[in-house]
């Protein structure tokens, strides 16, 4: 039960209408209400030539603004100051909360709870199906409603909780882009501190384009599973959304991939994803490739499989990636012939796999780091509403 006693909102404020006929050649700022309680924001401005409405109304700070189809989801809000003299259409009722009531801030937060969205969702809910919140039925909505006083304590407690919740949310993502750099850092080390000597693809991979997708290759009596750019991510393999060609014995004889095998984007026009590698483990059987992803096939007598994919996805090889990649119509991309001409420094086989066990520690740090930030935000992400549920009710 709450502590406080429940109101309507038709008893603490009032519709309010400071309606305008829009002036051609007079900007408008426009505002608009996020979904889910995440406040008002400024749309883009227009002429009072471009609206199709007769008028607009002009919004002032503390007014509580209600889009009339999407309150049911949370497009409730309190306007801010910084939004003060934009402008709304019919679609977006105002009211003017009674000061000597209801604190426009207890209400900002309100706007923030899920309950607060049911209610809404309960009074949206009419005969027609259209699903609009009438302003008449907002104003029966219940609110808990404390003293004005002990609103505004109550608030500024909130508002204490809230800076704590952004600072929380600051300092995670902060660490997080720290530790991605400093896995960079180690993962540049380690590869270009390795003893060897230097060799382009074309020595060390057997290197192949991929199958090219044409309408006699809609799938047939023989369809095998392909690979498209977009299942290949950097260090991984995606099997989800299955593509089919149809294949001749003999085609998949040439193009069918084997474990080991690394695939590379020819491009995406993307500064950092072009030449994205990634290690193909065997995830699906048989399985060929298209033609924008091209095949490596290490000769593993003298190279890893894993320690290509690595290299390939480590800074130093993003580099050497980078050097070989060339614009075409403003997009980058790599080629068969381009690929083969990547170099990289080549240890000892008892070397690659020292360098991989202290990348994959590198990586294993990182990761730890990684779920325990997210644990730490999904707590962080509980407790805000869970707050606010509480002080609220």
């Amino acid at each position: 039960m709450s502590r406080w006693p429940q109101v309507t909102i038709g008893e603490v404020a009032d519709p309010v209408d400071r309606s305008e006929a829009p002036i051609p050649g007079v900007t408008y700022r426009q505002i608009g209400v996020h979904l889910w309680g995440e406040g008002a924001y400024q749309r883009e401005s227009m002429d009072g030539a471009e609206t199709k409405y007769k008028t607009l109304n002009r919004v002032e700070a503390g007014d509580i603004i209600v889009n009339k189809i999407w309150a049911r989801n949370g497009s409730v809000s309190v306007v801010s100051d910084d939004l003060a003299g934009c402008y709304c259409s019919g679609e977006f009722p105002l009211f003017q909360p009674r000061p000597d009531r209801l604190d426009p801030r207890w209400f900002y937060w309100i706007t923030k709870t899920r309950w607060f969205w049911e209610r809404c969702d309960e009074q949206s809910r009419g005969t027609s199906g259209k699903n609009r919140l009438r302003p008449q039925k907002f104003l029966e909505i219940p609110i808990p409603l404390a003293p004005i006083e002990e609103q505004r304590r109550v608030v500024r407690r909130i508002e204490q909780l809230a800076a704590l919740h952004s600072r929380m949310s600051r300092l995670m993502e902060g660490s997080r882009s720290e530790s991605l750099v400093l896995q960079a850092a180690h993962v540049r080390t380690v590869i270009e501190s390795l003893p060897g000597h230097r060799v382009s693809l074309q020595e060390v991979t057997d290197v192949r384009g991929g199958m090219q997708r044409t309408p006699e290759r809609t799938p047939g009596a023989n369809p095998v599973r392909y690979l498209t750019v977009a299942h290949v991510h950097r260090d991984s393999i995606s099997t989800a959304d299955p593509r089919y060609f149809e294949v001749t014995p003999r085609e998949l004889e040439k193009y069918q991939l084997k474990p080991g095998d690394v695939l590379i984007i020819e491009g995406n026009g993307s500064a950092t994803e072009i030449g994205r590698a990634a290690l193909f483990r065997g995830e699906v059987h048989p399985c060929v490739h298209q033609n924008h992803v091209i095949r490596l096939r290490p000769d593993t007598s003298v190279l890893r499989p894993e320690f290509l994919n690595a290299y390939l996805n480590s800074p130093t090889g993003r580099d050497a990636i980078r050097k070989r990649s060339r614009t075409t119509s403003g997009l980058l991309g790599l080629s068969v012939g381009r690929i083969r001409e990547i170099e990289l420094v080549l240890p000892s086989l008892k070397d690659q796999d020292a360098a991989l066990k202290k990348l994959t520690s590198i990586a294993e740090k990182v990761d730890r780091l990684g779920r325990r930030a997210f644990q730490l935000a999904a707590m962080r992400d509980v407790l805000m509403p869970s707050a606010l549920g509480a002080v609220l009710t």
